[in-house]
């Protein structure tokens, strides 16, 4: 027994070293861009400066006085949060349908729908620009905020889906038998049940939104603006600009991580239980 309860002891202590490495070798990349965030320009490409350095704040008092970093993190807010609503008004009746009224055409709908993340973005890129200008829609949070929804939206109807279909039908069923209409279904009855599946697949298109750079910054000059083009704007003929450019990135990538710290508990359980078991 002794033998066994120490194999176990082991087995346990090699699992959490383990864990430990690899949590630290995702880690490091957000330390570096902090840390570098804090040097100069010119400390931050010196190899004798890449521990011991004076911090300065001139980077992000940069970042906020002469780039206007609030105008770009309210336009990230503003496409992030209405795509994200737009493709879930989309997105639920979508897979409701295709999950308790599905067809034999349902499994190559659903293909069909994942293959369009197989195309390559460069592909579209003349077509979507000439469109967009031509319909006076260049640089519009209206366009980028549909090219965002119709971006994620395979993936939300898929995650969605997957979450329905752990839904009972007879519940549905029970609700059509007293009455209840399809709206009805879908607001009392499919919502409630599917909430912790429909917030996880909300947060992560949230995610996918904040993060998309090849549209934001292709389709967007200054009025439609994220912080993808406020990073992107720190490359220069002469070079990237390391210092400002790793304060830019921290501070787009730092509400994403304070979100998701908040939220994990609900999107593990989102992912890994689905919304009804």
């Amino acid at each position: 027994m002794a033998i066994v309860a120490q194999s176990s002891k082991t087995r346990r202590i090699r699992r959490a070293t383990l864990a430990w490495i690899v949590g630290l070798l995702f880690f490091y990349p957000i330390f570096w861009l902090v840390l570098t965030s804090f040097k100069t320009d010119a400390d931050a490409v010196k190899p004798e400066h890449l521990l011991f350095f004076t911090p300065t704040l001139e980077n992000y008092l940069n970042m906020t006085e002469n780039y206007d970093y609030w105008r770009f993190a309210t336009n990230s807010i503003i496409t992030s949060v209405f795509a994200t609503i737009f493709a879930l008004a989309v997105g639920i009746p979508c897979a409701y349908a295709m999950a308790f009224n599905p067809s034999r055409a349902t499994k190559d709908v659903l293909m069909w729908m994942l293959s369009t993340k197989m195309l390559p973005a460069a592909a579209v890129l003349y077509p979507m620009t000439f469109l967009t200008k031509s319909l006076g829609l260049f640089d519009t949070h209206f366009m980028i905020i549909v090219v965002l929804m119709l971006i994620n939206l395979p993936i939300v109807i898929w995650m969605l889906f997957t979450y329905f279909k752990e839904i009972p039908k007879e519940i549905i069923e029970a609700g059509q038998m007293d009455g209840v209409n399809t709206w009805g279904e879908i607001k009392e009855i499919l919502i409630p049940l599917a909430w912790g599946g429909i917030a996880s697949t909300a947060l992560l298109c949230f995610i996918f939104c904040w993060n998309e750079a090849y549209w934001t910054v292709r389709l967007t000059t200054t009025d439609a603006a994220t912080l993808s083009k406020l990073i992107e704007g720190n490359r220069a003929p002469e070079g990237l600009f390391f210092g400002r450019l790793s304060a830019v990135s921290a501070a787009a990538v730092g509400p994403i991580v304070v979100l998701g710290w908040f939220c994990q508990k609900q999107l593990v359980q989102g992912l890994t239980f689905g919304a009804v078991k």
